[in-house]
C-alpha cells in the first residue's frame, strides 16, 4: 500500500523527485488535492487530485516499469 507523508520526497514512476507539501482541499467540490514541489530545473509548485497521485501505475500502458504506484515515498536507512 502506498503512504501520504507530508515533506516526505517522492519518486515518480518516471524518475523525477518531489517533495510532498501539503494535502489541500477543493473549493467548490471539497476534493483532495496534493500539493506537491518539484526538485529538478525550477523547483515550481504543483497540485494533482490526491485519488491519482496515490494511484497504482498503469502497467499495460508501461509495461517495462517496475515502480507500484504512481508517486512512491522514498525511505532513508
Amino acid at each position: 500500500m502506498n503512504q501520504l507523508k507530508i515533506n516526505g520526497i517522492y519518486r515518480h514512476f518516471k524518475g523525477k523527485f518531489y517533495l510532498l507539501v501539503d494535502v489541500a482541499k477543493h473549493s467548490e467540490t471539497g476534493e483532495d488535492y496534493v500539493v506537491y514541489r518539484k526538485l529538478y530545473d525550477d523547483c515550481s509548485l504543483w497540485i494533482r487530485p490526491l485519488d491519482m497521485f496515490m494511484e497504482e501505475v498503469d502497467h499495460e500502458k508501461y509495461p517495462n516499469i517496475e515502480q507500484n504506484y504512481r508517486f512512491e515515498l522514498m525511505t532513508s536507512k
